[in-house]
């Protein structure tokens, strides 16, 4: 059970693109390699099938299933239009649902995506019943997101030093701590992830930093180095601001909680694997 666990991540996750805005898609024709089908005619009419299931749900297609058709180099001289889709992790998971069950790819596909939108579609009301444990791992989630979405928007802009980046975003939203500080003061092993030792309220603060520095990367169309440094050190700062206004708790006055979600998830699989016995 958990080697397939282990591909899904690894298979799915690896075509995974990216675009501006942090949003997350995959190309068909990348998609219908991993699962399995040789001919874009036999793949197409699965596509096909799902934007049908798609429209009997009343959600718009065009959301899902967005045209990208490409030019192919056929020679030296030659090149010829293809038939190409930007897919939404819904759109996979649709596709996956009318795929050929007898492929091991397509019973695969529909356990990893059916999971994965399902955590996507959480509402405000089902993350207020989660457990503090369930929030941080929700939140955790979000901000490893964001962060690679950051560093592409860094890396645009000039940065090459990414700890010292990222530091100048902590030292704003944290009084002049640096990460290794935050490490220090939280009393954690050497390398430990500070993220994986806060509590859903930090973990939702680092994650408006993360966010809103992206933003203004993108936005102000920030070139340098030094100026992307400025922008993390100043959204952190307003966040900071903002907190104190509305008489919140600062983040280096929350609590840590008692167990890292690396201790958590070791937990968690052990009583997996003793349930399954």
């Amino acid at each position: 059970m958990n080697q397939i666990k282990e591909y899904n991540e690894t298979i799915f996750e690896s075509i995974k693109h990216i675009n501006e805005y942090g949003n997350e898609y995959w190309y068909a024709r990348e998609l219908m390699m991993v699962l399995d089908y040789k001919e874009w005619r036999k793949f197409e009419g699965v596509i096909n099938k799902a934007k049908e299931a798609c429209l009997n749900s009343n959600i718009t297609i065009a959301d899902h299933f967005v045209g990208a058709d490409k030019m192919i180099e056929l020679g030296k001289t030659a090149r010829r239009k293809v038939a190409e889709y930007k897919l939404s992790r819904y759109a996979c998971y649709l596709i996956a649902q009318n795929g050929d069950p007898r492929k091991e790819s397509i019973a695969l596909a529909q356990t990893y995506f059916a999971v994965q939108t399902r955590k996507q579609e959480i509402s405000e009301l089902e993350y207020n019943n989660l457990s503090e444990d369930e929030k941080r791992f929700y939140q955790r989630k979000l901000t490893k997101k964001g962060n690679y979405s950051l560093n592409q928007a860094a890396k645009n802009a000039g940065v090459k030093n990414f700890d010292r980046f990222h530091n100048f975003g902590y030292q704003g939203l944290y009084s002049g701590e640096t990460a290794d500080d935050i490490a220090k003061r939280k009393e954690l092993r050497y390398r430990e992830d500070i993220l994986d030792n806060m509590g859903s309220e930090e973990l939702a603060a680092n994650l408006f930093r993360i966010t809103q520095t992206e933003s203004k990367l993108k936005k102000d169309n920030i070139k340098t180095e030094s100026d992307a440094n400025y922008a993390h050190y100043t959204i952190g700062k307003n966040i900071r601001e903002v907190i104190a206004k509305n008489g919140g708790t600062m983040p280096e006055k929350l609590p840590t909680p008692e167990k890292s979600l690396k201790e958590l998830e070791k937990e968690r699989r052990k009583q997996e694997k003793i349930e399954m016995k």
